[in-house]
């Protein structure tokens, strides 16, 4: 009886109103800069997640930033006149919403998926862990496990697999079952004696 081995642990995610001022400080930090430092939320949201896209999407950021400053200093004087003026605050101001609403929609996102994730092995080590008596009749206690707030992707199976645990346990019912017929053939042979 060999299992799969243990997975990978999943760290305890980062309590909600620490997560939530973390959002509203680097969102802050891009809106007080009018967008020069939109660049931030995208390399917090890339070290966090590390995704590639994430990565890519910031090194996208950071150069239309750079662009724009490009762009504002060549304007002659302090107020916008010219096409590329114009174009730099709008490619500035677009790129900051832009980054807002990414950053936000994918922080969440992520640390949603982490929390389920932990929340599952939890779930699995309580199961493991239960060592109750072995009775086909009562399933061991379950925390109860957030439902997720979208429909899943694809249908779940008609009939899922069972899990290693409920493996384990039929096994021990049979080997119980073996046991006692077992036993009463020896009782039946010695009394005979």
């Amino acid at each position: 009886m060999q299992g799969h081995g243990y997975g990978q642990p999943v760290k305890q995610p980062p309590h909600t109103a620490w997560l939530v001022l973390l959002r509203v400080l680097f969102v802050a930090i891009g809106l007080f800069s009018i967008g020069f430092l939109a660049w931030a939320m995208m390399l917090r949201l890339a070290a966090v997640t590390r995704r590639s896209l994430d990565w890519g999407l910031f090194i996208a950021v950071l150069a239309a930033d750079i662009l724009s400053i490009a762009l504002l200093s060549m304007e002659p004087g302090d107020e916008i006149r010219t096409t590329s003026g114009n174009f730099a605050m709008f490619l500035l101001l677009g790129t900051l919403v832009a980054t807002i609403a990414y950053y936000l929609a994918a922080d969440i996102r992520h640390f949603m998926q982490r929390e389920q994730a932990y929340a599952a092995q939890r779930t699995a080590q309580a199961a493991y862990a239960y060592r109750g008596p072995a009775s086909p009749h009562t399933p061991p206690p379950m925390p109860h496990t957030p439902v997720p707030r979208t429909p899943p992707a694809t249908p779940p199976p008609q009939r899922p697999a069972p899990t290693h645990i409920e493996q384990v346990r039929a096994e021990l019912d049979e080997l119980s079952d073996y046991l006692r017929k077992h036993d009463g053939r020896h009782d039946s042979h010695e009394s005979g004696r």
